[in-house]
């Protein structure tokens, strides 16, 4: 069992093997094409993706972080429902705002045409949203609620208290801010931005749509446009250590999370401190910084995408097309499911067999291996879509043209099994995460009950710990399904023909400017995110 986990684990593994790998070949040719790129491209690339990540990391920062102390630390009108509204936008893909925005604030827009008509203005009211400004806009809009998550978290548990402390020292309202409420919540700052900062170096969908030339549509455009096989892996190697840097960043954070813990539970539920009622012009202010983000992150584009839809029935010369979009709900159902199944039955394997390792003090190599290879499996979420698909296409290549009669490219490029392989390199990490959480709540006596018994692993598995684990293991389940049904990059890549996603058809569409068409699947893209929203926020409420 532990050998054949480990080797499971060590195949997840490939991708970033294959993409480290291709430097292994380094010749002239390679050389001359990394000259090349440092001569033309890789300075734009380079330089337009710190830009977009450090604006997006201000703006995530900003926003994220003082919507958290608002909710936390203050009481203001509708405070209780901007708790769970905060975590709206994260049902909302970055690409899908794009399209929504584009069509709405465009130079045909219905925004600009109205305001054209009432004031008498000609020409374009602002700049084209299609631009870097636009994008860090939009990714700041739906990638804030990581920071707003963790920091309300860690200021939740301490912040009121040691707020009110030093009030009772003396300390004014904007001191205490500055000196107690933002030591509190660095580390959950940071690793917040961390999260948000890997997520915008992994897009491609916003980036392609918008033309920008990050790393990303760089090697889309290196593998695709140009056939380089040897330009996309050197991009992929470059975007992967700038990955893994801010995974080490966010892990660094995230171990000092600790010290913010408290001891004495809930603050709701004690009477160690109180939370700073605001009135007036604060109350107005901190009211404002909770709502913005709702309403343009959510609500808006929401609005946005019913009316293009609407519009599309009514006037549109075919209608809604209502049969190919069951056909591309259930392909994309269908992905996910298998995903979903396939990932929380790894994870569930993985997290069981190394709790009874853990139990049982088992030190051997066998296990330590294993354990090493899934930590290995945990840093799969942090791999972007195109490292992901760059790096199977890789070792793919390199076989079939070794053995040109081996059918190892037909089983990855012409069939759903490549396109699987990706969805548990990427999201097996996010069922792991989800059932150590829920082996964390169970007490270790119960495994020494069981073995005192008799019992083996086999009816310790399914009869002590399956039970318990069964909103664990439905959370990892639910949660893998929604990210392949949002998934873009590495769908675009290795999808066969006629596997269209609601993901890629949403893109495909807005590339061709038919918004109103890409509008429908969209709208499904949002409406199945929101369902682990909705359980995350019912959590929070507990």
């Amino acid at each position: 069992m532990r050998v054949l986990l480990t080797l499971i684990c060590l195949l997840l593994a490939l991708p970033v093997l294959g993409v480290l790998g291709a430097w292994l070949a380094f010749d002239a040719a390679a050389w001359a094409v990394l000259v090349h790129q440092a001569q033309t491209v890789l300075a734009g690339y380079v330089l337009q993706s710190l830009l977009l990540a450090g604006f997006v990391a201000v703006g995530v920062a900003l926003l994220g972080g003082g919507a958290a102390a608002a909710v936390a630390l203050f009481e203001f009108p509708g405070r209780r429902t901007f708790e769970w509204a905060l975590l709206l936008p994260m049902a909302m893909p970055a690409y899908v705002l794009a399209y929504a925005y584009t069509d709405f604030l465009q130079f045909s827009g219905p925004l600009q045409n109205a305001l054209r008509g009432l004031t008498g203005l000609q020409g374009a009211l602002w700049p084209d949203v299609r631009s870097l400004p636009g994008a860090v806009v939009l990714f700041v809009l739906c990638l804030y609620p990581y920071v707003y998550l963790l920091v309300r978290t860690a200021l939740a548990e301490r912040g009121v208290q040691m707020m009110e402390a030093a009030r009772l020292l003396g300390a004014g309202l904007w001191r205490r801010i500055g000196a107690v409420a933002l030591p509190l919540s660095r580390p959950a700052l940071a690793a917040g931005v961390a999260l948000a900062l890997m997520e915008t170096l992994a897009d491609y969908g916003v980036g392609a749509y918008f033309g920008l030339t990050t790393f990303s549509t760089g090697i889309y455009k290196a593998w695709l446009v140009m056939n380089d096989r040897i330009a996309a892996a050197q991009l992929a190697s470059l975007l992967l250590l700038v990955v893994a840097g801010l995974l080490w960043a966010e892990r660094r954070a995230r171990r000092h999370l600790r010290f913010a813990a408290s001891r004495g539970g809930n603050p709701a539920s004690t009477n160690e401190g109180r939370a700073v009622v605001l009135h007036g012009r604060l109350a107005l202010l901190a009211w404002s910084l909770c709502a913005l983000p709702v309403v343009f992150g959510f609500l808006l584009p929401l609005a946005l995408l019913a009316r293009l839809v609407w519009h599309e029935a009514r006037y549109g010369d075919v209608g809604l097309p209502l049969a190919r979009f069951v056909q591309w709900c259930l392909t994309s159902f269908q992905l996910a499911t298998v995903a979903a199944l396939l990932a929380a039955t790894l994870a569930l394997a993985l997290a069981f067999s190394l709790r009874v390792a853990a139990s049982r003090a088992d030190r051997a190599w066998p296990t330590r291996l294993l354990a090493g290879a899934a930590r290995t499996v945990s840093l799969g979420y942090a791999l972007p879509g195109a490292v992901i698909a760059v790096g199977i296409l890789l070792p793919v290549g390199a076989v079939q043209a070794w053995w040109p009669a081996a059918p190892l490219s037909a089983i990855v490029t012409g069939s759903v099994a490549g396109l699987l392989y990706a969805y548990l390199v990427r999201f097996s990490a996010v069922a792991l995460q989800s059932l150590e959480a829920g082996y964390a709540r169970l007490p270790s006596s119960l495994d020494d009950s069981a073995r005192m018994l008799g019992a083996s692993r086999g009816r310790l598995l399914a009869e002590v710990h399956a039970p318990l684990l069964r909103r664990s293991v439905l959370a990892a389940a639910l949660l893998v399904f929604v990210d392949v049904m949002k998934e873009l990059p590495a769908t675009l890549v290795l999808r066969p023909f006629n596997s269209d996603t609601l993901a890629v058809v949403a893109y495909n569409l807005a590339r061709d400017e038919r918004l109103a068409e890409a509008a429908l699947p969209s709208l499904a893209i949002v409406a199945v995110g929101l369902l682990p929203v909705l359980l995350l926020s019912r959590a929070m409420q507990r």
